[in-house]
């Protein structure tokens, strides 16, 4: 059975060594699901995510205020060269704006918290950005190829969320044997 969306949220686990394990045996042949696994428990591991979801995000249920602050992972596409695959990925940061009843003091801030998601999920997808530039990851062998595209968003979906649209190349080795 096919599932469009898939949805993982916090939980304790020990996938270090299941993952190692995986690391050992050829990456290509399953590279797509170590490159989303991968960035799934990186993105859960942050303090300011919640949840993360994979597949079409209109089939997300949104309206679900305890998935937030969420990361949505979307693999736009790949390319197999010789010796490497580069995924092309975006992911969404995003979390639910609130909104004060209280007058509006300060008209640069308003009257909600929409600063402090643009905030903090830039701080998720920056800190997801730099493992694969020069932290375990890149030391993974899966590594961000070139500078990471950061979008801010607003107002986007029906429930009025914020955050930042993040896409990126990461390239890892392309070990599949023909014979």
């Amino acid at each position: 059975m096919f599932y469009d969306v898939v949805i993982f949220k916090r939980q304790k686990r020990s996938w270090g060594k299941t993952i190692k394990k995986q690391n050992e045996m050829n990456k290509s042949i399953r590279g797509f699901y170590l490159l989303t696994e991968k960035i799934k428990y990186e993105l859960l591991d942050d303090q300011n995510v919640e949840t993360v979801t994979y597949g079409d995000l209109t089939e997300v249920d949104l309206n679900k205020n305890s998935i937030f602050p969420l990361s949505h992972v979307i693999v736009n596409n790949v390319t197999s060269g010789e010796n490497t695959m580069t995924f092309n990925i975006s992911v969404l940061c995003m979390d639910i704006v609130d909104f004060s009843k209280d007058a509006v003091v300060d008209p640069f801030v308003g009257n909600n918290n929409e600063q402090d998601i643009l905030n903090t999920q830039l701080a998720v997808a920056n800190r997801l950005i730099q493992k694969l530039r020069i932290g375990q990851l890149y030391r993974e062998k899966y590594q961000v190829l070139g500078d990471a595209n950061l979008e801010p968003f607003r107002d986007r979906f029906e429930n009025q969320l914020a955050g930042w649209a993040t896409t990126f190349d990461v390239i890892i080795e392309n070990d599949i044997t023909v014979c």
